[in-house]
């Protein structure tokens, strides 16, 4: 099928199914991974900005927070100044896993690129990331 949409929905699954073969050796799912790449970025982020930074559901966002904190990913604490927020920290258990997580997602990339030249890799990298600004104006 010569669809961009459904090409790219293929290939999420696919690196999605990949990755999980690596992730759940080291205590994660797909799921969390953006989660995970968001506050290794910046820890003590609130849901709402989770939410502004990855784009799921709220019910989504909540379920798998729920789920990262029951397997020791991540921990809630109040926030400081507004009493209905909470911050999201990471545990210490998730802040060791980030060289070894990373490293997983740069494998599964490598093994779907493998065929690849770097001019091709940087041209395709270069395309999702045009198509990806896109859709934030639809």
């Amino acid at each position: 099928m010569d669809s961009a949409a459904y090409l790219a929905s293929q290939l999420a699954k696919v690196f999605g199914r990949s990755l999980l073969q690596r992730a759940s050796k080291l205590g994660f799912s797909p799921g969390q991974f953006p989660i995970l790449l968001e506050l290794w970025s910046e820890d003590g982020l609130t849901q709402k900005q989770l939410l502004e930074r990855v784009d799921v559901e709220q019910a989504t966002m909540a379920n798998t927070l729920s789920r990262m904190e029951r397997d020791g990913l991540v921990e809630r604490r109040p926030h400081p100044s507004d009493k209905r927020a909470q911050l999201i920290f990471l545990t210490a258990k998730a802040s060791d896993m980030r060289a070894e997580a990373i490293e997983a997602a740069m494998a599964t990339d490598s093994e779907l690129l493998r065929d690849f030249r770097n001019f091709e890799r940087e041209l395709l990298l270069e395309y999702i990331r045009r198509i990806l600004d896109n859709a934030k104006h639809l």
